[in-house]
């Protein structure tokens, strides 16, 4: 459908003035620091926005503080009006680019035009294909609206950019090994292989991801509560629980994807499955496709997954190609035997291995956390 912005008069004015680069710079640095503010999880990007005058001094700032919110730019404007500005022919700088629909909330790009904004700059373009195109539309209006890419902008919201153009959840894979490579021992312990301040730092993790995926076999062993305890105390967001494969762990999941509701654990041994999650925050996937399970997460608007396993969990989604990052936390333990993180993923030669790119490294006490995004071997 074709998008106008209403009640455009013929006669508007159009500013054409283009801000100075350091001017740019500053300003998106400024914004990128304000889309920071918001939560790391959710359906919608991080943004951020900052309006000056034509001078460079700065009207009113906004950022996005979560789906149902108002968007950095409404944000931006109401800031600028509560101090007493007025909008018509300032600059806007926005970390995304201006949304042209209405979803939760109006388009940005009508709340931009109504104010009578004369100038946007925005860092990166929206790959939502039900939100982009209002710079475009912005331009076509007679606004001097320019796309000016940014790279901190960009890197913030990577995550989010990966899953709207790849069209399925980002998925981060996690686990805890010696260094030999073992996530537990022959005997099946593996509380704890890794530190205190590793296990904090997965807390942290969890908080600001959507949703966690783990196999059957892992609830049946281990029934983790798989919350977000940093510091020992839950967080305000709570990640889905995801529970992928083919034995039922509750009672009452009668279909696949469908919530299970609240229960309790059911005593080992009593004949039942084990009923693990104490609240409905859960969901059961029945299949052993880990694409079948993104597709799921999608239609729930999951836009950030992380995998806890275990090692069958893992291996088929490396398999399948879909593990976008990996975090592994290495403890200075040797076991010499034990289960290994990953399974036979087929590859039988060098030039097919799954190689690790854009690899960081962080010292969490005794542990080592490395974290790689991953390439496929040529």
């Amino acid at each position: 459908m074709e998008r106008t912005i209403t009640d455009l008069p013929a006669d508007r004015p159009a500013w054409r003035t283009t801000a100075s680069g350091m001017r740019t710079v500053e300003a998106f640095s400024r914004a990128v620091e304000l889309a920071a503010l918001g939560p790391a999880h959710g359906p919608n990007p991080r943004v951020g926005c900052v309006i000056t005058d034509p001078y460079g001094t700065v009207l009113g700032e906004g950022y996005h503080q979560g789906a149902g919110t108002a968007h950095a730019e409404v944000a931006a404007l109401r800031d600028l009006r509560e101090r007493g500005h007025n909008a018509v022919g300032a600059f806007a700088y926005v970390t995304l680019e201006p949304c042209s629909h209405t979803g939760r909330t109006g388009p940005c790009t009508q709340a931009l035009h109504d104010a009578g904004i004369g100038a946007l700059r925005y860092a990166v373009e929206d790959p939502n294909p039900e939100a982009a195109g209002g710079g475009a539309l912005l331009r076509d209006g007679g606004m001097d609206a320019l796309f000016v890419p940014n790279e901190a902008a960009e890197k913030l919201n990577e995550r989010w950019l990966a899953a709207m153009r790849r069209s399925r959840p980002y998925v981060i894979a996690k686990w805890g090994v010696t260094l030999d490579g073992r996530t537990a021992a022959a005997d099946g312990t593996s509380f704890w292989i890794t530190g205190d301040e590793s296990r904090d730092h997965a807390h942290t993790v969890r908080g600001e991801v959507d949703a966690i995926v783990v196999g059957t076999n892992t609830v049946l062993i281990d029934n983790p509560s798989l919350s977000a305890r940093p510091g020992g105390h839950e967080t305000g967001h709570q990640p889905l629980r995801v529970v992928m494969g083919l034995r039922d762990t509750r009672s009452t999941v009668t279909a696949p994807g469908r919530p299970a509701t609240a229960t309790e654990p059911a005593q080992p041994g009593d004949g039942q499955a084990l009923k693990v999650w104490r609240d409905d925050n859960v969901v059961a996937v029945h299949t052993h496709d880990p694409a079948e399970v993104l597709e799921e997460l999608q239609r729930r608007e999951m836009r950030t997954v992380l995998i806890e396993g275990g090692a069958r969990v893992t291996t088929a989604f490396l398999a399948a190609g879909l593990v976008d990052e990996i975090h592994v936390y290495v403890a200075p333990v040797i076991l010499g035997s034990g289960t290994t993180a990953v399974g036979d993923l087929g590859i039988t030669t060098m030039n097919r291995a799954l190689r690790g790119q854009d690899v960081s490294t962080r010292q969490l006490g005794a542990d080592t956390l490395v974290i790689a995004h991953v390439a496929k071997g040529t």
